[in-house]
């Protein structure tokens, strides 16, 4: 276990709303019998609540288990913030952080630095977006991934607008980071579907995770593509975009299908509004990195784990 100095206040100067949580009184050096090991989350937008939520689940998880490990929860200001989530990685390690468990905001450029972190000693447990499995190698990075299947999940959310599809109707997808895994993985499967039921997709393009930035993406779909009949979101802040687009069209005939099953979604899937999501129960995938990253504290191995994913629809 690496030196556990105290429990840390680390200033996360770059990003004034990290949180930092599950700290225990006084000091508790790693060399005491029964030091708590630190474990840090580091994770990507906070402003996403699929974020937020995957942060209250291993907060929750904390507090079950406060005697047994420190929690530190950190996040960047926005999705594709590459720079700033390796700076949070090296404030962890610097802080003395026993693990990391990370959702990478790019499958190929945290590998370094996380290479540099398991060389220094801390656990690294890669969650919701697989890193680079070629790149990590390279970089001489060994870790578990914890996370579920993207490709099957979106597949399975495009089965369900393929059933209010003809062959031929035109589709489009709004996509995530193109380098990220977990955007390649959903981007295919909705290729599958939409393959599979004859439909054309006539538009790819990236709406970087952001709400924003799909609206502008899907308003310049709807003007281009007068036929237009359905757009797959590869999260659901896009969908949301992508929703406030097609009203401002009025093109109410348009489909939109989305993947995260965030709370604002859930409703507009419960009235129609959205067709399909995704739920990768957010506040769970954090939990099960946590649980590897302290299995293998402990002296033992974490093998890839693949988390569930339930396609969400409107019960009506």
């Amino acid at each position: 276990m690496r030196d556990m100095r105290r429990c840390r206040t680390v200033p996360v100067l770059i990003f004034a709303a990290s949180l930092m949580v599950g700290c225990g009184g006084g000091d508790v050096p790693g060399d005491e019998a029964g030091a708590r090991p630190q474990v840090a989350l580091v994770m990507k937008s906070l402003a996403n609540e699929f974020f937020e939520t995957m942060a209250e689940g291993a907060r929750a998880h904390h507090e079950a288990n406060a005697d047994e490990y420190d929690l530190v929860v950190n996040g960047t200001r926005n999705e594709s913030d590459l720079a700033q989530q390796v700076a949070l990685v090296e404030q962890m390690v610097a802080a003395g952080s026993d693990a990391i468990v990370i959702a990478p905001a790019d499958s190929k450029a945290l590998a370094p630095a996380l290479a540099r972190a398991q060389a220094a000693g801390v656990v690294v447990v890669n969650i919701d977006n697989r890193l680079d499995v070629e790149v990590a190698a390279e970089a001489g990075l060994d870790a578990p991934f914890v996370g579920p299947d993207n490709r099957d999940g979106a597949r399975r959310v495009g089965e369900v607008l393929a059933e209010r599809l003809a062959p031929g109707d035109q589709v489009a997808i709004v996509g995530g980071i193109p380098t990220a895994f977990n955007a390649q993985q959903r981007q295919a499967g909705f290729e599958d579907a939409m393959a599979a039921a004859g439909a054309a997709i006539v538009d790819v393009q990236s709406g970087g995770w952001e709400q924003a930035q799909a609206n502008t993406v899907a308003a310049a779909m709807l003007r281009e593509h007068p036929g237009l009949r359905a757009i797959l979101c590869a999260n659901d802040n896009m969908a949301l975009g992508a929703l406030a687009a097609r009203r401002q069209s009025g093109r109410d005939e348009v489909l939109i299908v989305g993947f995260d099953n965030i709370d604002a979604v859930a409703d507009l899937v419960a009235q129609g509004e959205i067709l399909a999501t995704a739920d990768q129960h957010a506040d769970r995938l954090a939990v099960f990195g946590i649980e590897a990253a302290l299995e293998i504290l402990r002296g033992g191995t974490a093998e890839d784990l693949k988390t569930p994913v339930d396609v969400v629809t409107s019960p009506g």
